[in-house]
């Protein structure tokens, strides 16, 4: 459990210096921790942390194709 936080905080701490204005697919946000040396093994692995999140309130996610998450402050 405290592994899937830290994956979690350290997508939030990303997307918090990004600053995007509109919700991100999960290879936007992917491409974003790349940028920023973050290691993730795929958009797959990024949907899943944040649909674990979703469960909780902490992330909105926009059943459009494809997916895209927004993060609640």
């Amino acid at each position: 459990m405290v592994r899937r936080a830290r994956k979690y905080e350290r997508i939030r701490t990303v997307l918090a210096e990004a600053d995007p204005d509109e919700p991100l697919t999960a290879r936007e946000i992917l491409q974003l921790l790349d940028a920023s040396d973050e290691q993730f093994d795929s958009a797959h692995q990024i949907a899943t942390v944040l649909g674990r999140r979703a469960r909780d309130g902490d992330v909105t996610v926009i059943r459009s194709s494809p997916y895209r998450y927004r993060l609640e402050n």
